[in-house]
């Protein structure tokens, strides 16, 4: 859960260029002459602010404050959209303000940290967080928030009363906005909650913005303590990160402050590992360009014909706890050889990674259970390490028979497009090719993502044996062998060597093999 009254992830915004301004010294001195003006916000979040101003007490003054004040003026003082994520700091009594509001419009209401003062209203299509100074006064909460241009406010009186109202800017967030720089009021504000460090990269590649050199050197010194704080938080900002449509180059900013491998100590053993030819890269550098691959892959779905639209939709659907297939597939590209380091051997003078896919799994079934991933997550997550061999097996063999493609597709099952695009990826990060060009001489993928559409008639027929069968035919007791019989009749059923119950008992009576 992310801290209350602080930017959420799930407030990431595209992408935008890595600015390089030359550091400023702190503006202490509240900023005059900038304004937000109420027509930043969607229609439903003056609803929302116009309940907050009519429910709170004359002696505790609610401000907007935050990431809405800060998008507003992003592009110099007018937001690209309408605004409905909202932040509001009162002195105290920040629950009780959120409980009556929502009772008002007939919104939700969530206590997100009663103990410190801080709770969500959603309701009219906009999103509230109501929380307590964490100050004695809103220039000291201002001055404690992680960088300098969340730390901005506007008095929510005089905004609703006047159309507009004067931005309060203790710390200089405006002109650091002004000059694209990302910047910590103060170096303490890391220590406070090291989960800052991760969000200031995140930030960085959302905002369009630079972290200055002293921010940057605060969050190096800072970030050892990351592995001090929540598995939830972390992962909360590192799923921001994987929805990032630059996710490698954020990737490549979290190693270079170092604290990607803090958040996944997993990496560390990756960066010194070499692959021997055709191989250009060590294993992390590979997999980081993995990660590019699937950043330019998700970007352009549908210039993947005719399969893009599909494929689309599909990497877009949630997996649980908003989590989506294009997040799990940028993950599973940075661990897909994650056991390289320590399944590496030399035999007869090749190098050989002996069943780094099994042993990959596992790893990567680790970090999905250390970071909370969601349990369908963490599946698709450890099926994409597992099978990520399977297609370059495939086509190795040359010609794929029936019995391939059936057990191919009844492996992964709804996850062959997925682990068909982090092959795409994975080869074309072998030597730095663009995934596109893989994909314009893969006939296999495009056949085998075809296939997946065009199932075998008898895949989805109900099976022609049960177990009572197959113990009757070979006085067998219940157990795993049944199983096993029932399967390999199910496999000859579905690509159609069988079609009647005999056919099915006298095919498992010849020995296996066939087609």
């Amino acid at each position: 859960m992310p801290r209350p009254a602080e930017v959420s992830p799930r407030r990431a915004a595209r992408l935008g260029s890595y600015a390089r301004p030359a550091e400023a010294s702190p503006r202490r001195a509240t900023r005059l002459g900038s304004y937000f003006h109420l027509d930043h916000l969607t229609q439903g979040a003056r609803t929302l602010l116009r309940a907050v101003l009519k429910a709170a007490d004359r002696d505790r003054p609610p401000v907007l404050v935050g990431g809405a004040v800060r998008d507003a003026w992003r592009g110099g003082g007018r937001s690209a959209r309408p605004i409905a994520d909202l932040d509001v700091a009162v002195p105290s009594g920040a629950l009780d303000l959120a409980g009556r509001v929502a009772a008002k419009l007939g919104g939700a209401f969530v206590p997100l940290d009663p103990e410190r003062g801080a709770a969500r209203v959603v309701a009219r299509g906009a999103w509230l967080d109501v929380t307590d100074w964490r100050a004695a006064t809103l220039e000291g909460d201002l001055a404690a928030r992680d960088f300098t241009v969340n730390a901005l406010a506007v008095p929510l009186g005089e905004l609703l009363r006047n159309g507009r109202a004067r931005v309060i800017d203790p710390t200089g967030g405006l002109a650091d906005l002004r000059a694209r720089r990302l910047r910590v009021p103060d170096a303490r504000v890391l220590a406070d909650d090291p989960l800052r460090t991760l969000r200031g990269v995140r930030l960085e590649a959302t905002l369009g913005l630079r972290l200055t050199p002293s921010t940057a050197k605060a969050i190096r010194a800072a970030g050892p303590a990351l592995a001090t704080v929540s598995a939830e938080r972390v992962r909360d900002e590192l799923l921001a990160v994987l929805a990032l449509p630059g996710t490698a180059r954020a990737l490549r900013r979290l190693d270079a402050l170092g604290l990607l491998g803090v958040i996944m100590p997993e990496i560390e053993p990756m960066r010194a590992t070499p692959q021997p030819a055709p191989h250009r890269f060590p294993v992390l550098e590979h997999s980081l360009r993995a990660v590019a691959g699937a950043d330019v892959l998700l970007s352009g779905l549908r210039g993947l014909r005719p399969f893009g639209e599909e494929l689309a939709a599909h990497m877009a659907e949630e997996l649980g706890g908003d989590v989506r297939r294009g997040q799990v597939l940028k993950l599973a590209a940075l661990l897909h050889d994650v056991s390289k380091p320590e399944t590496r051997r030399v035999v007869d003078g090749r190098v050989r990674f002996f069943e780094h896919d099994v042993i990959g799994a596992a790893r990567a079934r680790a970090v999905g259970e250390r970071l909370k991933l969601p349990a369908r997550a963490r599946g698709v997550l450890e099926r994409l390490v597992r099978h990520h061999l399977r297609p370059m097996h495939l086509a190795a063999a040359g010609l794929v028979t029936p019995r391939a493609r059936y057990r191919f597709y009844r492996d992964l099952r709804e996850d062959t497009r997925d682990l068909l695009l982090l092959s795409l990826v994975d080869a074309a990060a072998v030597r730095g090719d663009s995934p596109r060009s893989i994909w314009r001489g893969s006939t296999l993928i495009r056949d085998l993502l075809r296939g997946w559409e065009e199932q075998p008639s008898g895949a989805d027929a109900p099976p022609l044996l049960r177990g009572t069968d197959v113990m009757e035919r070979f006085g067998l007791p219940p157990g795993p062998a049944v199983g096993r019989l029932l399967e390999r009749a199910r496999e000859a059923q579905a690509i159609g060597l069988v079609t009647t119950r005999d056919e099915a008992l006298a095919y498992l009576d010849s020995p296996p093999g066939g087609p």
